[in-house]
C-alpha cells in the first residue's frame, strides 16, 4: 500500500494541497518529490490515488489520479464510553479502538474518574486518530466527543444497545441484530454500586468482560472484540 496522507480539507477537484504535520512528513521525513505517488483519504470514507505536482516550504499540491469510496468499517456502529486511563495509555488506547473499528469513543467523567480531558488534550488523541487510520487503513476517521459525565452518557443512546461493563454480574454478549451498540467501561477503581443501578434504570444492561479485573484499556478492546464476536466477526 502506498504511503497514506490525511487531507483536513476537503478534496473536491483535480488538485489536493497537503499543510502541517502531514506535508512535513512528505517532505521532510518521505523525501518525496514531484511524480511520486501516495494515496490520501478525507476521514469522511473516500481515498485518492495522488501525484506529488509541486512543492513548496510547507506545503505540498497534489494532481488527484482517482477516487475511490472505500470502506472499511463495521457492519454495526459501535460506541465506547470509556474513563480514560492516564499518560501514554491513552494514545494506546485510542490506537486499538481505531484499529478495532469502533465508531465513537465518548470520555466519560465517572465519580471514581482521575483523567479529566480537555482542550489541547483531546486534540492531541484526535490527532492520534489519524496516526492510527493511516496505518490500519481507515478512511473514516472514529470521532472523539466531547467528555460526557456519568449521567449525560446514561441518559444518551436511545437508539442504541446500551450495555455496561462491570465484573460484579455473570451475563456476557449475546448474537445480536445489527442494532447500533453502546458500552460503557469505567474507572480503574470501578462504576460505584450506584452508577450501575442508576445506568440500569434507564435501560443499561450490565455485561462481564471475564472472571478477572481489566485494566481500563484492556476493558475497552476486550469490549470491542467482543461485540465483534457476537456479530460473528464482522466488526472491525
Amino acid at each position: 500500500m502506498p504511503d497514506r496522507y490525511f487531507s483536513e480539507t476537503p478534496i473536491e477537484g483535480p488538485l489536493a494541497t497537503l499543510a502541517g504535520s502531514e506535508a512535513h512528513h512528505l517532505l521532510h521525513v518521505m523525501r518525496a518529490g514531484p511524480g511520486d505517488r501516495v494515496t490520501l483519504f478525507d476521514g469522511a470514507g473516500a481515498e485518492f490515488d495522488a501525484e506529488v505536482q509541486t512543492l513548496a516550504r510547507a506545503t505540498a499540491t497534489l494532481r488527484v489520479l482517482e477516487r475511490r469510496e472505500v470502506s472499511r468499517e463495521s457492519a454495526r456502529e459501535l460506541v465506547l464510553a470509556v474513563a480514560i486511563p492516564k499518560g501514554d495509555r491513552q494514545k494506546w488506547l485510542v490506537e486499538k479502538l481505531t484499529e478495532l473499528g469502533v465508531t465513537s469513543l465518548v470520555p466519560l467523567l465517572t465519580e471514581r474518574s482521575v483523567v479529566r480531558l480537555a482542550g489541547s488534550a483531546l486534540d492531541k488523541l484526535r490527532r492520534n486518530v489519524v496516526e492510527a487510520s493511516k496505518q490500519c487503513g481507515r478512511n473514516r476517521l472514529m470521532e472523539i466527543t466531547a467528555p460526557r459525565s456519568w449521567n449525560e452518557c446514561i441518559e444518551g443512546f436511545p437508539e442504541h444497545r446500551r450495555l455496561v461493563a462491570h465484573p460484579g454480574v455473570a451475563a456476557g454478549l449475546t448474537a445480536g441484530s445489527q442494532t447500533p451498540t453502546v458500552v460503557a467501561v469505567g474507572p480503574e477503581g470501578g462504576l460505584t454500586d450506584h452508577e450501575v443501578e442508576l445506568a440500569q434504570q434507564h435501560g443499561w444492561r450490565p455485561i462481564a468482560l471475564g472472571p478477572r479485573i481489566l485494566r481500563i484499556e484492556t476493558a475497552a478492546i476486550a469490549a470491542a472484540t467482543l461485540v465483534a464476536l457476537a456479530d460473528g466477526g464482522n466488526h472491525g
